[in-house]
């Protein structure tokens, strides 16, 4: 399952999020289903459960928030077996103008990656903010990159140009588990907006 480059795509459904993880190919495009992730909505504790496949028979890995709808919460990431593999939050007060995460792995890897532009995360900010525009699909790319303590890049998510939400994700950290890779990548879709 180890990948440093990967896809996450949303699939559109009516009740749940639903996401795949796919590889990348040599030659950039999709590859095979590498994880399927789902969150249900209305939920009072944020948990988004990734299986092998999408018959969703297998689990393989999940995160899930500390704490109840809060938006400082910090979410766990947890192996097939439940043993933690390291966690993630955003930074509520940094988020204000240009989100902001943390991101902590194995081996002592701390991260913190940002919205790439500064004038985007706050275009943003600004068409929630228009009647009758804030409903609407947001017409932006956004792009984030995570950098450890000592500068060095650890991971980016690009979204992609599309109708549905579509990410491509690089890990350049070798200390980074693609499960945290793949966890922060979805909730940097399914978590943006809180």
């Amino acid at each position: 399952m180890p990948a440093n480059r990967f896809y996450v795509s949303q699939k559109i459904t009516l009740m749940v999020n639903r996401y795949q993880v796919l590889g990348a190919n040599p030659d950039g495009s999709e590859g095979p289903l590498l994880a399927f992730a789902q969150q249900k909505r209305m939920k009072i504790k944020e948990e988004v459960n990734f299986f092998s496949d999408e018959s969703m028979t297998r689990p393989v890995f999940s995160f899930r928030a500390r704490q109840r709808l809060d938006v400082h919460a910090e979410h766990d990431v947890f192996d097939e077996h439940g043993r933690p593999l390291g966690y993630f939050k955003k930074q509520f007060g940094k988020s204000l103008f240009r989100s902001t995460w943390e991101l902590q792995g194995p081996g002592g890897l701390h991260a913190v990656g940002q919205e790439r532009r500064p004038v985007i995360a706050v275009l943003r900010r600004i068409w929630d903010f228009i009647p009758y525009l804030g409903n609407v699909w947001v017409p932006f790319v956004f792009h984030f990159d995570f950098y450890d303590q000592q500068g060095n890049h650890v991971m980016t998510s690009e979204r992609i140009k599309s109708i549905r939400d579509r990410y491509m994700v690089t890990v350049s950290d070798p200390r980074l588990d693609f499960r945290v890779a793949a966890s922060m990548a979805v909730a940097l879709d399914a978590l943006q907006s809180r």
